[in-house]
């Protein structure tokens, strides 16, 4: 992998981490449309510890605060009816799906579902789901209200997410939406729902750089700080966006994007795999 190659992969990861259109989908793309190689789930998982390092950073008040009631609340049997404690848990349930999911699938997850075939249909099929969620949703629920089986139903949501093109963000909004949940307290937690999920996904994942012979550490160290850098500012963007507007930009958005890609494959210009 070249210097260039790692500047283009994290900015478009900065970009499209959080915003509910799969990062993923869009790696691959540009990789097969400049002629590179897969990155592989390794490179891409690693990567994602720079977005993630954005959410600690952007949400380094809540993540202590919730970290700290609920470390207390252990010893402390009055706390654990507290806001904050209770979300403790409520990211420690919501992990479990992705985390026996992801460790079961991994092999499929890592070469067979990276097909752009694959992901074109999911970006269309989820990007209709997202929108009926935002259409359809109560958004009447705030992150308060969360409930061990709105924890669990999260969770499922976000491993959803282990198929390429589904989006982290966009399923686990598309879940929290479902469940009546607001706009902003549905992208708040899945921020936080993904943090130990993707820093563990990619420090298991970062084991496998440099395998062949081929290291390749100094180019996915500048990847993954541009899309530090990147993430952060959409995170800031897209927190004060949906205060006032709705996902449909990015529905409209991901089905053109999904319908162009099977165009692409059609007509030779990219290849599948």
């Amino acid at each position: 992998m070249g210097w260039f190659e790692a500047i283009v992969l994290g900015i478009i990861q900065g970009l499209t981490e959080f915003l509910p259109i799969s990062s993923t989908a869009h790696v691959l793309l540009a990789s097969r449309l400049f002629g590179w190689d897969d990155p592989g789930a390794a490179f891409t998982a690693v990567m994602q510890i720079g977005t993630e390092a954005a959410v600690l950073i952007y949400f380094r008040h809540d993540i202590a605060r919730i970290a700290t009631t609920w470390a207390r609340s252990l010893v402390r049997p009055e706390l654990r009816g507290h806001v904050d404690a209770r979300m403790g848990w409520y990211v420690i349930v919501g992990t479990i799906p992705i985390a026996l999911i992801g460790f079961l699938l991994r092999d499929v997850i890592s070469g067979a579902a990276r097909n752009l075939w694959l992901v074109s249909v999911v970006l269309v099929v989820f990007g209709i789901i997202l929108g009926v969620a935002d259409r359809y949703g109560r958004k009447t629920r705030e992150i308060s209200d969360l409930d061990v089986r709105s924890g669990i139903l999260f969770g499922v949501g976000q491993a959803l997410a282990l198929i390429p093109g589904v989006s982290r963000s966009g399923a686990t909004i598309s879940a929290g939406l479902f469940l009546g949940f607001t706009r902003e307290a549905a992208t708040r937690y899945a921020f936080l729902l993904a943090i130990p999920a993707v820093l563990a996904s990619g420090l298991f994942e970062a084991r496998k750089i440099g395998e062949g012979g081929e290291v390749a550490w100094g180019p996915t160290l500048v990847a993954t700080g541009i899309a530090f850098v990147v993430g952060y500012a959409v995170i800031a963007w897209l927190l004060r966006y949906i205060t006032t507007h709705s996902y449909r930009p990015f529905v409209i958005y991901r089905i053109v994007l999904g319908l162009a890609i099977m165009l692409l494959l059609v007509t030779g210009t990219v290849t599948a795999t």
